[in-house]
């Protein structure tokens, strides 16, 4: 009965097609924000926010981008984590090279840079899809972390090769380097998820969105019926790198706090495109449960065994973390290909319909 749908009627096509047809999703909503919002940052600790709630809204946000992309367009990529790093040593320059400079500005101005690089790097979709276009993504990944290694004047001629986040303040206080707190700085990512999510939600169930969709389901159908093929696939790249850029951003002034360019190797790129199969591509809520899944997982089996009196070593913790992802990953691709968003819609079809079975 708490999704009781009696009474909810649809006398417009504006309400037909609203975002939130149940009036209990909207409720659920709100209690999740009101939970991000007031109660997560009131009861959390030091290492809550350091090792759950900051990486979950990053890689979330992350996975987001590369859902747009291959989820919402079809075009694979596995350069995920150098469009991360792109995002990220851009904001790092403009940070040094105008301190005067907003640091959420430059965070948001960020993507816009990596949203070229990828740009770039998608013409290939023009000619290729598939497994090709997959190779040729995982080209660029190679060649911008070696860029990233190499071109000396992205990270300031620094000897070790890395970059540092300064201190930057706002309004009287730090959000990023060793000064700020860490409420601080996951407010300020739980601010940019949620707009650009938002942001995403409403071009995903735009006409933006449906022309994606036209040319992931048949490219050929899409153009037959004119769809413009090249702009459709550019600006799928465009809006996944430009998300993509902003989460490698946050990843290191919000995050990390430092960064050296084998952090966005494949390795990264591989744990978002997990978070993304595990969750569900297509759809948006499943970045959020595949980055819980994903993120939470290691801590949970790091501390479950202590609560329980049991040792475990370390190494045998993280293999058993790589077994499991891989084991999920595996049940998600052939059981429920939708991943972990399509078992909450099951779940939501049933509470609708309860007692009754179908």
């Amino acid at each position: 009965m708490l999704y009781r749908t009696a009474g909810q009627f649809k006398t417009s096509y504006r309400a037909d097609q609203a975002l939130f047809p149940i009036r209990q999703d909207a409720f659920l909503l709100g209690l999740i924000l009101v939970c991000a919002w007031v109660v997560f940052p009131l009861t959390a600790s030091e290492f809550t926010f350091q090792t759950i709630l900051t990486p979950i809204l990053i890689y979330s946000l992350a996975a987001l981008g590369l859902n747009i992309l291959t989820g919402f367009a079809g075009q694979l990529s596995l350069g995920t984590g150098a469009f991360m790093g792109v995002g990220a040593y851009a904001c790092y320059k403009m940070i040094t090279l105008m301190p005067w400079m907003n640091p959420i500005i430059a965070i948001l101005l960020s993507g816009v840079f990596s949203a070229g690089v990828g740009v770039l790097f998608g013409i290939p979709s023009l000619r290729i899809k598939g497994f090709y276009l997959a190779i040729a993504t995982l080209a660029a990944q190679f060649f911008l972390v070696w860029l990233f290694e190499k071109w000396a004047w992205l990270y300031n001629y620094n000897a070790s090769g890395a970059i540092q986040v300064p201190n930057l303040d706002m309004f009287g206080f730090y959000v990023s380097g060793p000064q700020a707190s860490s409420m601080t700085q996951y407010y300020v990512v739980l601010t940019i998820v949620s707009l650009l999510t938002y942001l995403a939600i409403n071009l995903t169930r735009g006409n933006l969105g449906r022309t994606w969709k036209a040319t992931r389901d048949m490219d050929i159908a899409a153009e037959l019926i004119g769809i413009n093929l090249m702009k459709s696939k550019l600006t799928a790249f465009a809006v996944s790198s430009y998300i993509v850029g902003v989460a490698g951003a946050l990843f290191v002034f919000m995050w990390r706090g430092a960064a050296e360019p084998n952090l966005f190797d494949i390795p990264l790129s591989f744990r978002v495109l997990f978070i993304a199969i595990i969750g569900g591509l297509g759809s948006i809520m499943g970045n959020y449960l595949g980055a819980i899944l994903i993120v939470g997982l290691p801590v949970v089996l790091n501390t479950v065994p202590g609560w329980l009196g049991i040792h475990v070593e370390s190494a045998l913790l993280e293999h058993l973390n790589i077994m499991i992802v891989g084991s999920l990953i595996i049940f998600f691709l052939i059981i429920e290909p939708h991943g972990l968003n399509q078992l909450w819609r099951l779940i939501r079809e049933k509470l609708i319909i309860w007692p009754f079975p179908h």
